[in-house]
């Protein structure tokens, strides 16, 4: 009886300490090797942009390098650290913000935070990577 219960209660937090290490394993990896290359062929490579946003507290302007992908009327971002993440939250915020991919600006609107353990708006490569990393949200955008 207790060893079930002993079960019932490790496996599941098993689980969530191995994504808490994936992410922070993919933050650290992130911060070390790809964000410091990432601006400089973010902006043109398939997959990849900058991303323009203002700070809710202090209005200053950032740029980040994410994952981008173009749908019918507008675009996706994966959100591989989750929609805790400080730029989800100016974004939100603000109501939209500026993105630069594939060598051109666009003015994005309407911000959404979707939930989808499918993540079926990604291509099949991508799918797999995020699912590697345990992110399955991505933030919806419509060109205004």
């Amino acid at each position: 009886m207790r060893v079930g219960l002993i079960l019932a209660i490790a496996i599941p937090a098993t689980g969530v300490l191995m994504m808490r290490f994936r992410k922070r394993w993919l933050a650290k990896f992130n911060i070390a090797v790809t964000t410091e290359s990432r601006p400089m062929f973010s902006g043109w490579l398939p997959g990849f942009g900058i991303l323009t946003h203002v700070g809710r507290r202090l209005g200053k302007v950032y740029r980040r390098p994410v994952n981008v992908f173009r749908t019918q009327n507008g675009f996706v971002i994966a959100l591989t650290y989750s929609s805790k993440s400080e730029w989800v939250k100016n974004v939100l915020a603000a109501g939209g913000c500026e993105l630069n991919t594939r060598g051109k600006k666009y003015q994005l609107a309407s911000p959404t935070v979707v939930h989808d353990p499918t993540r079926r708006r990604f291509p099949i490569p991508v799918r797999v990577i995020l699912r590697l990393v345990g992110a399955d949200e991505y933030m919806d955008f419509r060109e205004p």
